[in-house]
């Protein structure tokens, strides 16, 4: 049980590692900016006090730490989607992963920031309320497929250490 934990453990930030990479190379190459992680603190820190939407979050006063509680926060939601991932697919995958099943599970995982964080933002569902939706949408969606590429070659690399 305790290396199941810490194959998650591992899976999970590695796989957020990854997106985190993938967002360094379109802001580095492309001039395309990362999601802004301490609205998401600031968010969670509203919620905390009662206030689960905003009209638009870059409008709510800031609150301390919200950088530090984002980036954490960022990290313990890429380890839960992937204990998720695992227990739905089954911890046979740990022993014979599959790319398939890893990238439809990332890319699925979208519809968390579509339908809840972003509206809950002031984003509107999926960036609606955003200048540019559709570019919005595409870069949350190949983030999610970025975070399902990570979920399998991070099991990759377990494997290559002979770590599972």
């Amino acid at each position: 049980m305790k290396e199941y934990l810490l194959h998650v453990l591992f899976i999970g930030m590695s796989a957020t590692i990854f997106i985190d990479f993938y967002a360094f190379i379109l802001q580095r190459y492309f001039n395309i900016p990362s999601l802004n992680y301490q609205f998401i603190g600031r968010w969670l820190v509203g919620i905390s006090h009662g206030q689960f939407v905003h009209h638009k979050i870059m409008q709510s006063p800031s609150v301390r730490f919200e950088k530090y509680i984002g980036w954490f926060s960022h990290y313990v939601i890429g380890i839960m989607f992937s204990a998720l991932f695992i227990m739905i697919v089954g911890k046979n995958w740990l022993i014979s992963p599959e790319l398939f099943p890893a990238l439809f599970f990332g890319t699925s995982t979208v519809i968390f920031p579509f339908f809840l964080m972003q509206p809950c933002l002031g984003f509107g569902i999926a960036a609606s309320q955003t200048p540019f939706p559709r570019s919005a949408r595409l870069k949350s969606i190949s983030t999610h497929f970025m975070f399902g590429l990570g979920l399998y070659f991070s099991t990759i690399l377990l494997h290559l250490f002979d770590l599972i």
